[in-house]
């Protein structure tokens, strides 16, 4: 787990976010925020928490996106009174005792805590274990960027604020809430056997069905066609079912 920690300030640091992420930043007073920025067009860009830190917003995004979001947060800034800037801060994570000063991971309770300081790592718990079971998608596994936040889940994972007002993308992802059936999505599938992430998964009659991802206890979650979901899939040698 690679992880950059930003920090965002300046006065205009809260309403310049809120404008932008997907979920409603009134929610920072009461923990960690799990949000997304998108293109205008409703697409996944980046997925990160952000926390209150003193008079600053803190920003934990997967270290393999930072340099690109930071470019296109400062695309967006403008003139506004906001400042970006990489810290040396890390986090760690865990399902253990909960550490001073930890914050609950807001996707889900069975993924713990998290908590931002000098350290960074772990406690040897099987995260990927734990989405597996819950269906919840990684930055750069799941979460790529032809994929929609609707189709990943981000509505029961809280990423996702309904009610707050305009950020960048949100007439398409509230259109496709209100008035669109999904026709593909993430699910949560068994798999008979092992496939490598991102095995193409095919019907009983070799039509294209979607993608197999992360697995973990029999399970795994694959992005599929909601149409052609069936039993005795394939992804490689192994044999998928829908659950």
């Amino acid at each position: 787990m690679a992880r950059r920690i930003l920090e965002i300030t300046g006065s205009e640091a809260e309403s310049f976010l809120q404008g932008l992420v997907t979920s409603d930043l009134s929610r920072l007073d009461d923990g960690l925020v799990y949000t997304a920025l998108l293109t205008p067009q409703g697409k996944y860009i980046a997925d990160f928490f952000l926390l209150r830190h003193g008079d600053a917003i803190w920003l934990d995004v997967d270290e393999s996106l930072a340099q690109m979001l930071i470019q296109r947060l400062s695309l967006y800034k403008l003139r506004a009174d906001v400042q970006i800037t990489e810290t040396d801060k890390g986090v760690r994570r865990g399902t253990g005792p909960v550490p001073e000063g930890a914050l609950a991971d807001p996707r889900h309770p069975d993924l713990g805590w998290r908590l931002y300081g000098d350290e960074e790592g772990d406690d040897g718990t099987d995260f990927d274990r734990i989405r597996v079971a819950h269906c919840i998608p990684e930055t750069g596994i799941e979460l790529t960027p032809d994929i929609f936040i609707l189709e990943a889940g981000f509505g029961r994972l809280g990423g996702v604020d309904f009610r707050k007002g305009c950020y960048v993308g949100q007439e398409v992802t509230a259109r496709m809430k209100h008035k669109t059936e999904l026709k593909k999505g993430l699910a949560l599938v068994a798999v008979h056997g092992a496939a490598p992430v991102g095995t193409a998964i095919t019907t009983p009659e070799g039509k294209p069905a979607g993608t197999l991802f992360t697995q973990a206890g029999g399970r795994g979650i694959a992005y599929l066609r909601h149409d052609r979901t069936c039993p005795g899939m394939t992804a490689g040698e192994a044999r998928v079912d829908p659950l």
